[in-house]
């Protein structure tokens, strides 16, 4: 509770603590925009926080039924494969990877084998990947911050989708098969960065510190572009270079 008790949290908020209670323990889910920034002002969430408290407030208007495959706009996908600046994919709303370009897969062949994925019937998902393939924590050197983000994002998911099956299906896969996975869910971290820094690792050129992007897809919401870049007349410029040249070994 962000080092605040109840009664404090229901203070600064301007609700009584009954109230706040039976909100918290979900037993009232009619609280106004207006009472949940409240609260959200109160507890100091970030935004991604503060949008997941807003979703499990509309946990049943939210809920829908199975949708089919997901699948990239053609566009879309040209888009990302000419992007030649550093790796780049298209997330779906489970984090499965809809789209990358050569040097995503670049990246991810310097310690996972690509062509098994790739002749999977389904899309890779990068959730799986993080949690349960062992190349894993050779690819990001800081898999530790990797996982946590990872665990967050599906957990600020699961309160746009609530009920989703796919969503609901792949974290019951990954709290049996990891217990990382399972100690990082259970203490409810809720993460949407948008942009940053990520660390990563392949064979030929060593680690690689690149700035992210994420942009959603106006008409496809549930869908993220991840556009990484190096800074100019740095290393890992000339690293992401002679990996597009091919002279990685990539």
């Amino acid at each position: 509770m962000r080092g605040l008790r109840r009664e404090e949290v229901a203070h600064i908020a301007q609700v009584s603590v009954n109230y706040y209670t039976r909100l918290e323990q979900g037993q009232n889910r009619s609280a106004s925009p207006e009472v949940l920034d409240a609260i959200a002002n109160a507890l100091r969430l970030n935004p991604g926080e503060r949008a997941h408290l807003h979703n499990l407030s509309r946990a049943a208007e939210l809920a829908r039924p199975a949708k089919a495959a997901e699948e990239v706009r053609p566009a879309v996908a040209r888009m990302i494969s000419a992007y030649l600046q550093g790796p780049a994919v298209v997330l779906g709303r489970q984090m499965d990877i809809l789209a990358w370009n050569a040097l995503a897969r670049t990246m991810f062949s310097g310690h996972i084998d690509i062509e098994e994925l790739l002749a999977r019937d389904t899309a890779p998902n990068l959730a799986e990947l993080v949690f349960l393939h062992p190349g894993a924590r050779a690819l990001y050197p800081r898999w530790n911050d990797e996982a946590v983000e990872m665990a967050g994002y599906l957990r600020m998911m699961a309160g746009r989708f609530p009920g989703d099956p796919e969503l609901v299906e792949l974290i019951e896969r990954l709290s049996h098969a990891s217990p990382e996975f399972t100690e990082i869910w259970s203490g409810h971290v809720v993460w949407d960065k948008t942009f940053g820094t990520r660390h990563l690792h392949h064979p030929a050129v060593g680690e690689l510190t690149l700035s992210f992007e994420s942009l959603r897809l106006p008409d496809s919401p549930d869908q993220c572009i991840v556009l990484y870049h190096a800074e100019p007349a740095s290393l890992e410029e000339e690293a992401l270079r002679i990996l597009l040249e091919g002279r990685g070994g990539g």
